[in-house]
């Protein structure tokens, strides 16, 4: 696997960074309801205009975010060493688990997401076992 493995898991990882990206900075109204529900997602908005903006700023530059980092993850893809590969995969792994923390002591406390976070905390760690899978493999193919 090594290799094509890495770029595999890059480039779903950038898929799906570039894709929430994309969707947050433009179709965030669309998106929050389909998430969260109706009245949820009219909550997140915001109450006054100047909560609207800064929330909406705010997740602008989250989407952007997303997007750029979607971007990285396309660059890192086509990295061979692998011992980058390996150091990469235990950063994505560390992030992954950190925002899974961030959902269970922070996010869970906010009472109109906690019906959202464990199925979030979920992606999180589906999305750090598939960095996990691609350790396992490396190791067997360098101690193979």
């Amino acid at each position: 696997m090594g290799s094509s493995g890495f770029f595999i898991i890059c480039v779903l990882h950038s898929l799906i960074a570039s894709t929430s990206g994309v969707l947050i900075m433009f179709y965030l109204n669309e998106v929050s309801v389909l998430g969260h529900g109706i009245e949820t997602a009219r909550k997140l908005l915001g109450s006054t205009p100047h909560d609207q903006l800064l929330i909406k700023t705010s997740d602008s530059f989250v989407g952007l975010l997303l997007c750029v980092i979607g971007l990285l993850l396309f660059m890192v893809s086509f990295v061979k060493d692998r011992e980058f590969q390996s150091f990469f995969a235990k950063g994505c792994i560390f992030l992954h688990v950190s925002m899974a923390l961030w959902r269970v002591y922070f996010e869970r406390k906010v009472e109109d997401l906690a019906y959202d976070w464990p199925r979030q905390l979920v992606g999180d760690f589906v999305l750090a076992l598939s960095w996990v899978f691609f350790l396992v493999s490396s190791w067997r193919d360098k101690y193979d």
